[in-house]
């Protein structure tokens, strides 16, 4: 992974590139730091190329790479499907090899759409004064511009630091719609950007229908965007969703209340197994985990030589299915004796009388609820319900694999350490998304992929950092699966067909929505985030399955949203962990609960805008 930098300035006078963006790159990629700069005939335009490197794999290859030829990469990405990478080679040298053969537009498309995984890159075609840019087709990873009319400069980053109040509307996401060329020498004789849009198309799709969602509102201003005159796209790299609905005849009643034991609904899950679309599903995920788990540096040093605490692989850990199933995958490709950090973060608000409320809350849960019996040995201020489904999701790894080291992090974060960082740090990463639900996630999973905590061993606790460098994540398993509460009000409102429409549009949205966000929080600690529910191999057969295969909403909560996972986590051999129903992190964790308001999520957050 890295931290990557364009400037391109259409005016012959010297440009001094504002660098306070400097410090979050160089967060996101402390392993090399370099630049490189383009200068155009006459002086006619510059472009600044920085790179800040996070070695991933094989040997580390210093960016920005240049060539003979003279063409320039800066890669953020990691392949694991598609194009052949030795475990002696960085995929960056791979794609820029690969790349510097191509002399036509569709060439360089055929690259980019035969790779499978995250990637945003930045690409100087000396042939021609081309600039190409983009994201991968889930925009996996963070990628931003900004144009400055005043002084003609464009600027693609990573990262981005927040200003004012009046810079604030300024930054934006690239949209995940394709990559983007700007012709150079046109430009600088123009006087201003044209983007030339290579859209992602299904195979036979027409190239206008592509583009029908990129609409002028995400150019920057004094930019202009056209669709390609040669009607070329890059290939999706996943099949269409499968929009089928049933007949009505084949339509189930809800069951509302027909199951509210757990064992009722474990013997539930048991009479609906499908082996063959669950075999499946584990087959391909854990494919996916596989790819993420085992992609390291070459001469990484093994776990076991460091202390057997030192994990190579963390996990942010809930103790919910989707995390659940990540854990015990995971636990399927590392070696035996290598541990796998499980980040698991609470946040306490400084007031007494809602944590004794919290508290007796707990106590009133029904008997035998797996968060009862999790929290009847403690009275922690910190016993969130994340940390409580956490440790019996613990319980459930050690009891599936008893020799596996599983570090337990528990993480706890005061109101004033939120405060005080989200001012510092976290609100420049979420910017310039600015709602409440981006400042708790931001929050949420900076401090839980930051991995300081305290473990607790034989009843002592001693203070922990985790060292992985590979943060998995369970986002995208949702958006997929029915997982939401929204998916049952539309589903009750509109049935299958409605229900099919929103995860449609879950998926389309997920690059602007989470992916980027979570790419710029994670990524400055140096560490990389990777995401197997989004592996094109796992979205494209769940794509292909029609959607009451995935969910039935019919069936209660804990049950029927994420149907073929739950049915997955029982072949795996979960327990309790494969009917608890989805719990958002920002309610799990409690950090929802921080702030003295009725804030509804989609609400600007006056917390993240400039004091």
């Amino acid at each position: 992974m890295c931290g990557i930098f364009c400037g391109l300035s259409l005016s012959s006078a010297h440009v001094r590139w504002d660098k306070t963006v400097d410090a979050y790159l160089r967060r996101r990629g402390p392993d090399w730091s370099q630049d490189a700069t383009v200068t155009g005939p006459d002086s006619s335009y510059s472009c600044l190329f920085s790179a800040h490197v996070l070695h991933m794999r094989g040997h580390l290859t210093p960016q920005p790479v240049q060539g003979d030829d003279g063409n320039i990469l800066l890669w953020n990405g990691e392949i694991f499907g598609g194009l052949s990478v030795t475990p002696e080679e960085n995929d960056t040298t791979v794609v820029s090899r690969r790349l510097s053969t191509c002399s036509s537009p569709s060439e360089i498309l055929t690259v980019l759409s035969a790779i499978q995984g995250p990637w945003g890159f930045v690409y100087y075609q000396k042939a021609g004064d081309y600039l190409w840019f983009g994201r991968d087709f889930f925009g996996r990873r963070s990628l931003l511009w900004k144009y400055d009319a005043e002084i003609r400069a464009l600027v693609v980053t990573s990262v981005a630091e927040r200003l004012s109040a009046a810079d604030r509307s300024s930054w934006q996401e690239i949209p995940a719609v394709g990559v983007y060329r700007v012709d150079l020498k046109a430009a600088s004789e123009a006087g201003f950007v044209t983007f030339e849009i290579f859209p992602w198309a299904h195979a036979g799709n027409d190239v206008t229908t592509c583009c029908s969602e990129f609409t002028l509102e995400f150019v920057p201003g004094g930019c202009s965007a056209v669709v390609n005159q040669y009607g070329l796209t890059l290939i999706s790299p996943v099949c269409p969703l499968n929009v089928s609905v049933p007949t009505s005849s084949h339509q189930i009643e809800v069951e509302s209340g027909s199951h509210s034991s757990a064992s009722d609904l474990e013997e539930l899950l048991v009479s609906k197994m499908k082996n063959n679309e669950v075999k499946h599903l584990i087959d391909v995920l854990s494919e996916a985990v596989r790819r993420r788990v085992q992609s390291l540096p070459v001469g990484a040093p093994e776990s076991s030589l460091l202390t057997h605490h030192h994990a190579d692989i963390a996990i942010l850990f809930s103790g919910g299915i989707d995390s659940m199933i990540l854990a015990a995958l995971a636990d399927r490709h590392l070696p035996a004796h290598q541990p796998i950090d499980l980040l698991n973060v609470a946040f306490k608000r400084h007031n007494p009388k809602r944590q004794k409320e919290s508290a007796k809350s707990v106590k009133r849960k029904p008997a035998g609820s797996r968060s009862e019996e999790a929290g009847s040995q403690t009275s922690s201020p910190f016993d969130v319900p994340d940390r409580l489904t956490g440790k019996a999701g613990l319980k459930e790894l050690q009891d599936l694999n008893p020799g596996r080291p599983w570090n337990f992090v528990e993480i706890n974060v005061t109101q004033e350490e939120v405060q005080k960082t989200r001012q510092e740090r976290i609100s420049h990463l979420v910017h310039p998304l600015a709602t409440v639900l981006d400042d708790s996630i931001g929050c949420a999973v900076w401090f839980a992929a930051r991995g300081v905590g305290v473990i607790v061993e034989d009843n002592n606790q001693r203070a922990f950092t985790s060292s992985a460098k590979v943060v998995l994540t369970g986002i995208g398993a949702d958006e997929q699966l029915a997982g939401y509460s929204r998916h049952r009000v539309r589903f009750k409102m509109s049935g299958h067909e409605g229900l099919v429409q929103e995860l449609a549009m879950e998926l389309g949205r997920i690059s602007s929505r989470n992916l980027g966000r979570d790419d710029r929080v994670i990524g400055d600690h140096g560490k990389e985030a990777r995401f197997p529910y989004l592996d094109e191999d796992v979205v494209s057969y769940l794509n292909s399955l029609p959607v009451w295969e995935k969910a039935d909403l019919s069936l209660p909560r804990g049950v029927g949203e994420k149907l073929l996972l739950r049915l997955a986590a029982k072949q795996l051999g979960l327990g309790p962990s494969a009917i608890l129903p989805k719990r958002a992190m920002q309610f799990g964790s409690r950090i929802a609960k921080m702030e003295d308001s009725h804030e509804k999520a989609s609400d600007k957050c006056s917390r993240l805008l400039p004091g």
